[in-house]
């Protein structure tokens, strides 16, 4: 696939995974590895999710690593892929392959987080940490669909065209925070530029497992965040977080929806330099 000619956000390096698809991310800094994985909301990307969160890593001495996941972003979008958890998984195993990344700790909301959980179960050799925030990967399909941001979502993408700003502007402030006024016009743009480049396949044929059987599996300290308002995941998976990983630890954040990240952004920061210190 060619390099799309919008550019609404910062465009970093490209690497070709042994599977023939290319990767978009941003590469920052130097020193012990973070990776950021985003979710997959209408024109998701690294730098969108995490802008006002990768920077303080950068400062701290680490290397910051933002790819766009396989189907969003900069990064090629397959239209015969089934883009199912193991084919996350495996392209981003092959993203850390190409960016020279043996270990690393793991920071992932929604999507990512099922993806970070994913990788944590397939290679625990390459995950130091894990840092979650309402992961996917819980719950089974129609409990997803029961929440009212879920099913906007499904909706929005099922639609067949890349919704107006005022649409998006719109289900962000319903499905993704507590407080309206953290949809900022920036994001509203960059993000509906970006949903044009989007494509169908991702969302019909997306399917991620319930793993919460095989958390007690993963051995890595972990740290998880919930907003005590989340209109996108059901909040059983708070329990099944916290009962189900064995080196965990659970932060429940009030007046908060989705983007813990985004929403409450230095007291996650705080916390992710925090747990990167001292585990």
């Amino acid at each position: 696939m060619s390099s799309p000619t919008i550019r609404p956000v910062p465009e970093g390096r490209y690497v070709t995974l042994a599977n023939g698809h290319r990767i978009h991310l941003l590469d920052r800094g130097q020193g012990p590895v973070v990776v950021f994985l985003h979710g997959s909301g209408n024109g998701a990307c690294g730098h969108s999710n995490f802008k006002h969160n990768y920077p303080d890593v950068v400062k701290a001495g680490c290397r910051a690593v933002l790819p766009d996941l396989i189907g969003f972003g900069y990064s090629d979008k397959p239209p015969e892929a089934q883009y199912t958890l193991d084919f996350f998984v495996d392209c981003l195993n092959q993203t850390l392959d190409a960016a020279r990344i043996d270990r690393a700790t793991i920071v992932g909301n929604s999507l990512g987080g099922a993806i970070a959980l994913g990788l944590a179960l397939a290679h625990p050799e390459r995950v130091e940490r894990l840092v979650l925030m309402a992961p996917g990967g819980l719950n089974d399909l129609p409990d997803y669909l029961a929440m009212p941001g879920m099913a906007s979502m499904f909706q929005l993408y099922g639609s067949g065209q890349a919704p107006s700003e005022e649409r998006m502007r719109q289900f962000f402030r319903e499905a993704f925070v507590f407080d309206p006024d953290v949809v900022t016009d920036d994001l509203v743009h960059e993000r509906s530029e970006l949903a044009k480049l989007q494509i169908p396949q991702v969302m019909k044929t997306l399917k991620v497992p319930n793993l919460t059987a095989r958390l007690p599996e993963i051995p890595c300290p972990t740290l998880s965040l919930w907003g005590l308002n989340e209109k996108m995941m059901p909040e059983s998976g708070i329990l099944r977080l916290a009962k189900g990983l064995r080196n965990g630890r659970m932060v429940l954040v009030p007046n908060c929806g989705h983007w813990v990240m985004i929403e409450h952004r230095d007291l996650f920061n705080r916390m992710l330099l925090d747990f990167l210190r001292n585990g």
